[in-house]
């Protein structure tokens, strides 16, 4: 059969396309898993995000594909609907499958759409057994983590245990499916590789928990070294580690930076995302050891510097750091130091306008975010499917904004006790433009052409709304905000 997988062209606020490209390392890795006799195209959307409808009806018209699987997050679910409408349009007998954590989470919202399959949780067994049963015309019924449309009900199927990673159950992804081009991060190509799955934490935001439960598996090194050199042949020169929490295990992690030295791997960039007291408790070991390895930008999981809001976002655990057995308090300074200390760079994981947040509050995290991250990555707690945080402001009443086209993080749905949602979302849109300059010298010193060749449009792009006027204080910078979140509505709209 022909198959066209799609991941969609809505983008984060903090990840522009200009500068930000990421795959879909998902849907190549499903791609990797189907039947050999099957055609698979991959593309990701955001790599043509002024011609999404233009290059769905290209890619239809060339590939005439049979089944078509989308991969969708919450804020996506509007566009995928759209996507889909154009699909049967183009195509009315293709057969349509969702999947990724919302359609696992949410799947009663695809269930009005025209959609045939939903594969839930992890995919790629999933939905290469869905193939099977498609060229058969039956088995479905049997086939763990699908619900599928039978007349006009829906059944649902029981869920698929988690892939525990040890065998080769999962196959490397095949980046050959790829048929759109242009992955980049600042200017140099990208990829994505994974190295485990899953989390035993239970942080309140987080949909992983709730998609596959409490648990951590890992691939082999030899698995994970042939996937970053697979990336490399491909071009990519920077690696985007997309583990949900691989610093779980520090000796591990550590092993797999001394694996890539000694693979020779190790001129490649590196980008990771990590938890604070992993850092902090182990930094005078592990900090020159990644940076040996190549590891030049961490994501550090600080979620917020109060007390108060890390137990509501239960990730009090997570950001502890550890003398002589005892908690000694938040790790986040002593990880940003050892990080700095070896010239890694920090990207600040942070979330504000929790339920208690009051205006000095949220003040407090943007001076930290300010003083000691290189790059702030700012977001506003979102009531995603299933979490346990959407439970507890559904309870309390604080959820303001129903449209989930703007469950993107960074658009305030929720308000607090003290603070509407708007005023949440002011506080860090004021604050963090600037912020955002101060990362260009960095830039400027490893990636020069790229900076030169789009400073100025990236400048742009983190301060539009924004006027001489504004900049000057001779316009109240509402008026700047407002015209901000109009251009960013605008942006959504993408089919």
């Amino acid at each position: 059969m022909n198959v066209l997988l799609l991941s969609m062209p809505d983008s984060f606020e903090h990840m522009p396309s200009l500068a930000i490209r990421m795959p879909n390392g998902g849907l190549t890795s499903i791609a990797g898993n189907v039947d050999a006799h099957h055609r698979v195209a991959v593309a990701d959307l955001i790599l043509v995000q002024g011609e999404v409808r233009a290059t769905i009806t290209r890619l239809v018209r060339e590939l005439n594909p049979q089944v078509v699987g989308l991969s969708v997050m919450t804020f996506q679910r509007r566009t995928a609907g759209r996507i889909i409408e154009l699909l049967h349009a183009l195509k009315p007998d293709v057969k349509v499958a969702v999947g990724g954590y919302d359609p696992s989470l949410a799947s009663e919202a695809y269930e009005g759409m025209s959609v045939d399959y939903l594969v839930r949780g992890e995919g790629e067994v999933t939905f290469r057994d869905l193939l099977r049963a498609i060229e058969r015309g039956s088995g479905f019924e049997n086939i763990c983590g699908l619900t599928y449309r039978e007349g006009n009900s829906w059944k649902q199927n029981p869920a698929r245990a988690p892939h525990r990673l040890e065998s080769d159950e999962i196959r490397l992804p095949n980046r050959d499916a790829r048929v759109l081009h242009g992955y980049t991060l600042l200017g140099r190509q990208v990829d994505v590789i994974e190295t485990s799955r899953g989390c035993t934490y239970d942080c309140s935001f987080c949909s992983i928990i709730e998609m596959r439960g409490r648990n951590f598996f890992t691939y082999s090194f030899d698995r994970v070294l042939s996937d970053i050199r697979d990336a490399r042949d491909h071009g990519a020169r920077t690696l985007f580690l997309v583990d949900d929490n691989i610093m779980l295990n520090v000796k591990r992690f550590e092993a797999l930076c001394e694996a890539i030295i000694a693979a020779g791997l190790n001129g490649l960039d590196y980008f990771v995302q990590a938890m604070t007291s992993s850092i902090a408790n182990h930094g005078e070991t592990m900090a020159p050891l990644m940076k040996r390895a190549g590891f030049r930008y961490v994501f550090l999981g600080i979620e917020n510097i109060l007390e108060g809001d890390l137990d509501f976002l239960r990730a009090s655990a997570k950001n502890s750091a550890r003398e002589d057995g005892r908690s000694a308090g938040n790790a986040t300074l002593k990880a940003i130091e050892h990080l700095h200390r070896h010239g890694m760079l920090v990207v600040g994981g942070l979330i504000v306008g929790n339920p208690d947040d009051t205006r000095e509050s949220i003040e407090a995290n943007l001076e930290f975010a300010r003083r000691y991250v290189d790059w702030p990555y700012i977001q506003h707690p979102t009531p995603y499917p299933r979490t346990p945080m959407t439970k507890d402001f559904r309870d309390q009443g604080l959820i303001e904004n129903e449209r989930f086209e703007e469950y993107d993080g960074t658009t305030a749905v929720v308000r607090t006790r003290h603070l509407s949602a708007d005023e949440v979302e002011f506080l860090r849109w004021k604050a963090e433009r600037w912020m955002k300059t101060r990362h260009i010298p960095a830039v400027l010193r490893h990636d020069p052409w790229f900076v030169l060749k789009n400073g100025g449009k990236m400048l742009a792009h983190t301060f539009r709304g924004s006027s001489i006027r504004s900049t000057l204080k001779l316009e109240d910078e509402r008026k700047a905000f407002e015209r901000y979140k109009a251009i960013r509505s605008a942006e959504r709209e993408y089919v």
